[in-house]
C-alpha cells in the first residue's frame, strides 16, 4: 500500500529575541510554516538578546536554530556596536536616523537568510521590521524590501527557476500597540522577550526601545 506524503512548507524567521521578531515567527507558524530560526552575533553590545532568542525558539515551536557570527562592530558606526557611542534615551526624532541604526545590518542578515532559505528549500523569510523602525531606519522601508525581493529573484538558482524565497514582513505597517495586541492573540510569551538596548539583568526602562515597548504595552492593556 502506497503512503502519501505531504511536504511541509518551510520559512526562515529572523529571531533577535525581541517582541517583534517573536511575533513575526508566531505568525509564520500560524500560517502553516515549518520554521527555522536565524540569529546573529553581529558585535552587539551584549549577548542578552541571543540568550533570550535561544530560550524563545522552542517555545515558539522552532526546532532548528542557527546563530551566525558576523562581526559588524569591527568598523562600528552604531551605538549598538560601538561602546564609544551613547545609547539614545531622548526618544525618536522625526526625519532623523537614530544612532542605533547599524550600517548594512539588514542587508547582511537578509542575504544570509536567502542563502539558508535556498539551501533548506524554504519558501519564505519572515522579518520582524515594523512601522516604528520605518520612521528612522532606511533598511526597514517597504521600498527596501521590494528592491531586495528583486535581488532575491535574480541572485539564486531558485529565483532563476521562478521560485525565489518571498520576503515577508507581516508587521511593517503596524504600530507598536497593534503588534502587542497581535502578540497577545498569538500567545507569544511577551514577558520573556527582550527589547532593551542594554544587557543588564532587567530592562533599563529608559532607552528608546524600552520606552516604545513599555508605552505600547500600556496602551494595549497588557498587564505584566
Amino acid at each position: 500500500m502506497l503512503k502519501s506524503f505531504i511536504m511541509s512548507k518551510k520559512a526562515i524567521v529572523l529571531l533577535s529575541g525581541g517582541l517583534d521578531s517573536a511575533t513575526s515567527a508566531a505568525i509564520a507558524k500560524k500560517e502553516g510554516y515549518e520554521t527555522i530560526a536565524l540569529s546573529f552575533r553581529y558585535g552587539q553590545r551584549h549577548a542578552k538578546e541571543l540568550e533570550i532568542a535561544q530560550k524563545l525558539a522552542p517555545k515558539l515551536g522552532i526546532e532548528k536554530h542557527y546563530i551566525i557570527d558576523v562581526n559588524l562592530s569591527l568598523w562600528g558606526g552604531s551605538s549598538l556596536t560601538d561602546d564609544n557611542l551613547s545609547i539614545p534615551q531622548d526618544g525618536l526624532k522625526p526625519d532623523e536616523i537614530p544612532s542605533t541604526y547599524v550600517p548594512g545590518r539588514n542587508t547582511v542578515f537578509i542575504a544570509i537568510a536567502l542563502s539558508l532559505a535556498e539551501a533548506t528549500q524554504a519558501e519564505a523569510i519572515y522579518l520582524g521590521i515594523n512601522a516604528v523602525d520605518y520612521s528612522g531606519y532606511p533598511d526597514c522601508r517597504p521600498e527596501y524590501l521590494q528592491a531586495f525581493q528583486q535581488l532575491a529573484n535574480l541572485s539564486s538558482k531558485v529565483g532563476i527557476e521562478g521560485n525565489p524565497p518571498q520576503l515577508i514582513a507581516p508587521l511593517v505597517t503596524l504600530s507598536k500597540v497593534e503588534i502587542v495586541k497581535k502578540a497577545i492573540k498569538l500567545g507569544v510569551p511577551i514577558d520573556e522577550t527582550w527589547s532593551c538596548y542594554q544587557g543588564d539583568e532587567i530592562p533599563c526602562g529608559i532607552c528608546d526601545s524600552c520606552r516604545i515597548r513599555d508605552q505600547a504595552l500600556l496602551q494595549a492593556g497588557y498587564v505584566q
